[in-house]
């Protein structure tokens, strides 16, 4: 006969097994019907942040955490072969949201998500990190020492250290070394940013994938303004005309009217009277 204890834990068995079926269908269900699926990074972001960033952005995107298995069985319930390449994204720490926005529109309001965080030893930098000239909150002290050992020239005023001339103390790719961190800490200086950070985007309607999101506003608006500078110059140069160029090149070209007037030699007109003469 079997016992009451055995039915009871198969009984457990098949509603837990019949629970996750009902995520997986309903999961799947919620990105057949979406416009974008992303699957998310949430390595070395505290709870905390992680919920207030999903409460920040629920309107536009819901973000869940599941289970790996549980995540590759709903891009599975799918059935669709262009799909399928997420799975192997799918790692530990990580969470996936599903939105109808457009998947780079989702990766920039995540970016404009991240909080800006103080480095810690260890951490690998991805830009350089430079120490600004400038009056700091630091008295004179132990932090004389350590500004100098980092090779930062500093002065003392009114008290307190002055920083004299801006400094790099950290490359892209090197490591933060205790010092560093430490240092960067007594400056209220926070390189870092954390936040939810895109693995990989799987567009529902056009079926197609997108790894290495990078979305930085800042940086590609002043690229932008930069190369909108060097256009400009190139177009002067060669005499494109055009509605930004005109003005430039009218003036220059009166410019060179006029001294090319004043090379002119003088020339005398002679009256018919004074020919005959």
């Amino acid at each position: 006969m079997v016992s009451k204890a055995n039915k009871s834990e198969k009984t457990t068995v098949r509603e837990s097994h019949q629970i996750k079926e009902k995520t997986v269908k309903k999961l799947a269900e919620k990105i057949q019907n979406a416009q974008t699926f992303m699957i998310i990074s949430i390595k070395s972001l505290p709870s905390p942040q992680f919920q207030s960033i999903k409460k920040e952005i629920r309107k536009q995107a819901d973000i869940q955490v599941a289970k790996k298995n549980i995540l590759i069985r709903a891009i599975e319930e799918l059935k669709k072969e262009s799909i399928l390449p997420m799975e192997n994204h799918v790692q530990d720490n990580c969470a996936f949201a599903i939105s109808n926005l457009d998947g780079f529109e989702l990766a920039r309001l995540l970016a404009k998500n991240k909080n800006p965080v103080f480095a810690r030893a260890g951490q690998i930098a991805n830009a350089e990190i430079e120490v600004k000239a400038g009056p700091t909150s630091l008295a004179p002290g132990p932090a004389i020492s350590e500004l100098g050992a980092l090779g930062i020239q500093i002065s003392v005023e009114d008290g307190k250290i002055n920083i004299r001339q801006p400094r790099v103390i950290v490359r892209n790719g090197e490591k933060i070394t205790t010092a560093v961190a430490s240092l960067l800490q007594k400056l209220d200086i926070k390189p870092f940013t954390i936040g939810l950070e895109p693995v990989a985007v799987y567009d529902v309607k056009d079926e197609k994938i997108y790894t290495n999101i990078k979305i930085d506003s800042e940086e590609t608006t002043n690229n932008l303004k930069i190369a909108a500078g060097k256009s400009l110059g190139f177009a002067q140069k060669i005499v494109y005309y055009c509605r930004e160029t005109i003005g430039y090149l009218l003036a220059k070209a009166n410019n060179q009217g006029s001294s090319l007037n004043k090379l002119q030699p003088t020339q005398n007109v002679q009256t018919k009277s004074e020919e005959v003469k």
